[in-house]
């Protein structure tokens, strides 16, 4: 009998050894978590405030996402039953029970935790991001905000799009020369896991501390909202400190 693939609605993450520290990427499967672009406004809402019963937090910072270089420290929590209007793509903080939200359809989830457990950030990074360096500034931001070590901050991200799927056909227009090292120009696709990767760690992370679920959101659209495949819904990516 042929394998049949299984794809959990909310794909959860633990990073070893912190045990307060909570991480969560919702599916396609689970549904949309966005008011900006979903179908049925009332159930997304009812979707959004369950998301916080199942996976235990009290309360959320969702963003007006930009495609900016902005961290926001210590914000205040959004309502689950309307849009944010906090403009940022980042944001960290020290607060037991409150997610930090990054929302996403191709674009980079890019959760991170002190080894100490008592800090979190997400980020969120499209292709604009990286060309911004956002990565590597949001780190910076989230180790001067709570002042700590980039070495002991470990980082996890979330199911994006692939390398096999990131085309550019206008790579010299959109993207600085810098960044000709990861983009097959043959191809014309840009491997966008790599250069978050190294753009992590140079921001000071160490390797080993660097994870991803490696799901192509584009290759894989009936299990992951896709913009690029002209899907209508984002999917969340939450970490946060448990009350306990």
């Amino acid at each position: 009998m042929d394998k049949v693939k299984f794809y959990p609605a909310v794909l959860p993450f633990k990073f070893p050894g912190l045990d307060r520290v909570r991480c969560a990427f919702s599916t396609a499967l689970y549904g949309n978590i966005s008011l900006d672009f979903g179908l049925d406004a009332e159930a997304d809402k009812e979707r959004r405030r369950k998301l916080a019963v199942l996976l235990g937090f009290d309360s959320w910072t969702e963003l007006r996402q930009v495609h900016g270089p902005k961290l926001l420290v210590n914000p205040p929590a959004t309502p689950f039953d309307a849009p944010s209007t906090l403009e940022a793509d980042g944001c960290c903080t020290d607060r037991p029970g409150q997610a930090m939200l990054a929302k996403a359809a191709d674009c980079q989830q890019i959760l991170l935790a002190h080894k100490s457990g008592r800090f979190v950030a997400a980020l969120h990074a499209g292709w604009r991001g990286n060309a911004i360096k956002f990565p590597e500034s949001g780190v910076a931001d989230f180790c001067a905000a709570c002042k700590i070590k980039p070495e002991d901050v470990l980082a996890v991200r979330g199911p994006s799009l692939g390398p096999g799927s990131a085309e550019f056909v206008n790579f010299d227009q959109e993207w600085p020369a810098e960044f000709s090292p990861w983009f097959d120009r043959e191809k014309k696709l840009m491997d966008l896991w790599a250069l978050t990767r190294r753009q992590l760690t140079a921001a000071g992370l160490r390797p080993e501390n660097i994870y991803s679920l490696d799901f192509c959101t584009y290759a894989q659209n009936d299990v992951f909202f896709s913009y690029r495949a002209g899907n209508a819904g984002r999917q969340a990516g939450l970490i946060f400190i448990a009350n306990r």
